[in-house]
């Protein structure tokens, strides 16, 4: 039997409105750094649940976030190395900051707890070269003369995987140590002299974690996630902080995000009495002119929502929401470089 005119005109008008609530609640795809995951993946919970719109987001480092978004396999790439001006004008893309966090060294040692070791940055490059190899070394003595420190041997754990967790601790370490510098140098993937390779944030608090003797950098979630006993560092100005979100704004606040072409800023080593030494922001890619305009706009109210809604979250992991001001200007450059509807 025939539909009739009215029946066929039904048909059609629900077939549109499916196709439109289905492309509506197309997953959204992105790949790369594990420094900023857990907030990723809170920012994503709340987000499909006033939307419908989901995250599919690989933590696989920001090496890999970089591949993924030049082969054009996701829609945007994370990086917490920022990319310089003539890679992103050479690969057609499009970089701004999503959120900032702290990289913090922690320790497994017997009867040293959350914020009782303190170490510099001399001290640390030191270790991660392999010239100071047990936890009672004269040169962490001094550094901590109230510490029982064991004889117990350091077993360094590094990231074996191409990461921005690497880059800005190397890249500290390399500001701090003219041999590590010399020797090993700042990268997201670098040739470690001593330790244990571990693949990820969470593979190095794993690794940790069941290692004795162990000391591991990672993104200040997951030290406080694995209850992982984090160290005091002693910052540019010789004090010695602690890591959280206060010290990670301090850090933050030293940044000229509107004089930095393409976002290109490295947080590392910040003056001021109360800044982490080991600061950063986790940067996002995406293609100005990008084959999936749908895609790419769906990423941009997603990073959108999460700049209006998301402060708390951030706050709650210790990650450091962005300044109003910044949001306004990284608006601004994705309507002027990036063709995709976003608003």
């Amino acid at each position: 039997m025939s539909l009739s005119i009215v029946q066929r005109a039904l048909v059609t008008a629900a077939t549109a409105v499916l196709a439109t609530s289905l492309a509506q609640a197309a997953d959204i795809s992105g790949a790369g750094a594990t420094f900023p995951y857990p907030i990723y993946a809170k920012w994503a919970d709340t987000y499909k649940a006033q939307t419908g719109v989901g995250l599919n987001y690989q933590s696989i480092g920001s090496g890999g976030g970089i591949k993924q978004i030049k082969a054009r396999t996701v829609t945007f790439g994370a990086s917490d190395m920022p990319l310089q001006q003539n890679e992103l004008k050479a690969s057609g893309l499009v970089q701004f900051p999503a959120v900032i966090g702290g990289v913090v060294p922690v320790v497994n040692i017997k009867g040293i707890g959350p914020g009782q070791l303190v170490l510099d940055g001399p001290t640390l490059a030191a270790i991660y070269l392999g010239d100071i190899a047990r936890w009672n070394d004269p040169a962490i003595k001094r550094l901590n003369p109230k510490l029982n420190l064991p004889s117990t041997a350091i077993a360094p754990v590094y990231r074996s995987d191409g990461s921005g967790t690497n880059f800005l601790f190397t890249d500290y370490l390399s500001k701090q140590s003219a041999k590590f510098k010399d020797d090993v140098g700042e990268a997201t993937s670098v040739q470690w002299p001593v330790g244990i390779g571990a693949k990820g944030n969470e593979g190095i608090a794993n690794q940790t974690a069941r290692t004795d003797g162990a000391i591991g950098y990672v993104e200040y979630a997951y030290a406080k996630q694995n209850k992982l006993a984090n160290i005091l560092l002693i910052n540019h100005d010789h004090r010695a902080v602690a890591p959280n979100a206060a010290s990670f704004q301090a850090a933050a606040a030293n940044g000229d995000w509107a004089h930095a072409p393409g976002y290109y800023l490295v947080l590392t080593d910040q003056p001021g009495p109360a800044s982490w030494p080991v600061t950063g922001a986790s940067f996002i890619l995406v293609y100005a002119n990008p084959a999936d305009v749908a895609g790419t706009g769906q990423a941009l109210k997603f990073f959108a929502w999460a700049f209006k809604n998301g402060a708390g979250a951030a706050d709650a992991l210790d990650y450091v929401p962005l300044p109003a001001n910044l949001v306004r200007q990284i608006e601004s450059s994705w309507s002027a470089q990036v063709k995709a509807s976003w608003k």
